[in-house]
């Protein structure tokens, strides 16, 4: 081959190589890497890089092609050196941008994220009451009753209760490790309180917004205090959104979740969505601190763990889910989980591909709404996985308000909150806690599309109680 047919080949087949690794890679195998904010995994700074490698290869084609008297001076060989150190060096550029910007997404991803791994699974049923239902003693309910009437919230007449999940023994897909921070099962008492029937919604929170002018955490620039590793460039307000994915490994949640520049409650999907018609759906994007502000702003508060499961279990016992034993009775669909191929296809059989309004499957017994799926609700205790072994030791504990402090050995600088209830995620391929007595966490500060919370309220000094 001549020296000219040689870099006309080269070329050639540089370029066709990286348009194929730039189109199939990029677009198909890898989209998350494409994404286009500035805390992206792949990042502007990289793919500029990228463009200016591809450039210079083509600068050596149009030499070779339209200009061939250069090739008298011999030059070739130094240009095609000079363009494959450049080359290297841009190599270079990009794992340093890739590292760096990659930083703020990881973080916030990892402290936002609630499931991490596989729970039970719906043909669990049978072996959950067989194996674990001894475990849970009947609860004893309060026999008080409130007479106030607060609208939009539902009077929990408290009790004890076996509180946990049980000890999956003989039962298949991971159950054992996905719940060791849910038992054992343990009992505990708890007074009587009002909560909200369904989960904050939009419309709710946009008018504390407009009375107060309070601005959210995902609103907010982060500061280099709390992301020192993260370039200043990369300090973007934004949360994290679930995007659907194609994808057979399930231990690798980068690739279905992304730290979105400007995502918020306002625009839950990224700055390009708004809340037009979804008035009615629960409020997202929302961090620890933002949910305790509203609910002082209403003359409310965040509920403990134990009362958040006590309203949940509707007065029942050892129950799997907050509607009884069955997965789905009567062949209908009780709460707002995923279908289909996890993380890529949401088929919403139940109705509802991603998140629903609240209020649109029916309620336990006590008249709450969607304490299973749609979102994750924020309650006020710490989190630790040992928290429970603890309580366990003390006999019946009374109204227990959580750990000091905070403690989750796959991140122990982080500082989380428990979350309970599940997500619209939620799925028998990667995470069921859905589940009675199953448990999530967050980071305090962080968020994401899939959490929210609802409030409770204590009875009044003076209201006056009748028996039963």
């Amino acid at each position: 081959m001549s020296e000219r047919g040689f870099s006309l080949f080269f070329c050639r087949y540089f370029s066709c190589v990286f348009l194929l690794w730039k189109g199939c890679f990029y677009r198909v195998i890898r989209p998350d890497r494409f994404t286009k904010h500035p805390a992206a995994t792949f990042s502007n700074t990289a793919e500029t890089a990228w463009k200016k490698y591809y450039l210079l290869f083509w600068l050596v084609y149009l030499v070779h092609t339209k200009y061939p008297e250069i090739l008298a001076m011999r030059v070739k060989p130094i240009v095609l050196q000079i363009v494959f150190c450049l080359g290297l060096t841009q190599c270079n550029q990009i794992n340093k941008a890739e590292k760096e910007n990659k930083a703020l997404s990881q973080l916030k991803t990892d402290a936002a994220v609630s499931c991490t791994s596989i729970g039970l699974v719906p043909e669990d049923s049978v072996l959950f009451m067989q194996n674990g239902g001894a475990d849970f003693s009947p609860t004893l309910i309060n026999h008080v009753r409130e007479n106030a009437n607060i609208r939009g919230m539902v009077w929990i007449p408290g009790g004890e209760f076996s509180m946990g999940g049980v000890n999956p023994v003989g039962m298949h897909d991971g159950g054992k490790q996905a719940m060791n921070d849910a038992r054992p099962v343990h009992r505990v008492q708890v007074r009587g309180f009002y909560m909200d029937e369904s989960e904050v919604t939009n419309r709710e929170f946009a008018a504390f917004v407009k009375a107060t002018g309070y601005v959210t955490i995902a609103e907010q620039k982060p500061s280099a205090a709390e992301f020192p590793d993260v370039r200043e460039a990369d300090l973007v307000a934004g949360s994290i959104v679930f995007t659907p994915a194609a994808t057979t490994d399930l231990n690798d949640s980068y690739r279905w979740w992304r730290y979105v520049q400007g995502a918020s409650w306002k625009h839950p999907l990224g700055p390009d969505s708004d809340l037009k018609g979804k008035e009615n759906y629960p409020v997202v994007h929302i961090a620890w601190d933002d949910a305790n502000a509203y609910a002082k702003w209403a003359g409310k508060r965040l509920p403990t763990e134990a009362e958040w499961e006590f309203a949940a279990r509707g007065g029942k016992a050892g129950e799997m889910y907050t509607w009884g034993n069955q997965f789905k009775p009567d062949g209908k669909w009780m709460a707002n989980i995923y279908q289909g191929k996890f993380p890529g296809n949401d088929e919403g059989k139940d109705g509802f591909p991603g998140i629903a309004p609240v209020e649109q499957f029916p309620p336990n017994p006590y008249g709450l709404y969607d304490m299973a799926g749609n979102v994750w609700e924020w309650c006020s205790d710490w989190y630790r996985p040992d928290y429970y072994e603890k309580l366990s030791g003390e006999g019946v504990v009374s109204n227990p308000t959580g750990p000091d402090s905070s403690y989750d050995p796959s991140e122990p600088g982080a500082k989380k909150k428990v979350q309970r209830g599940g997500s619209f995620l939620c799925t028998d391929q990667y995470c069921t806690r859905y589940m009675l007595g199953t448990r999530g966490k967050g980071e305090y500060r962080s968020a994401s599309n899939h959490v929210g919370f609802r409030c409770v309220k204590d009875i009044a000094a003076g209201s006056r109680s009748v028996k039963l």
